[in-house]
């Protein structure tokens, strides 16, 4: 399995009314994408959450997100959080709303 496919069942449950988002296959992962541009994803049983430069620091302080580091530099503006952190339905949720609401800001890729 290279990425948990109940996370990625349970994004799109709460992902479903958008129908401006789109899923690709990437990183051994799977990405949640708003008008192309990456909002969440998931590798292995990691939840990935793009929230921007503007809440990088803010979002890792707090409980269960980490450092996004694939290849030994931290990738400033991206996290991971670990799976006590997306345990509940409204903590997956929030992590959701920070990816997307940050997506919104870019402008869309053709």
């Amino acid at each position: 399995m290279a990425y948990d496919e109940t996370l990625a069942h349970r994004i799109r449950q709460l992902l479903a009314a958008r129908p401006d988002m789109a899923e690709k296959k990437m990183f051994g992962g799977i990405g949640f994408l708003l008008h192309g541009n990456m909002a969440c994803g998931v590798i292995r049983d990691t939840l990935i959450v793009r929230v921007g430069p503007e809440r990088y620091e803010e979002s890792l302080e707090l409980p269960h997100a980490l450092v996004f580091d694939m290849t030994g530099r931290a990738m400033k503006g991206w996290i991971t959080v670990s799976a006590e952190g997306y345990a509940s339905s409204h903590d997956l949720e929030h992590w959701l709303e920070l990816g997307v609401g940050f997506a919104k800001t870019l402008p869309p890729k053709s």
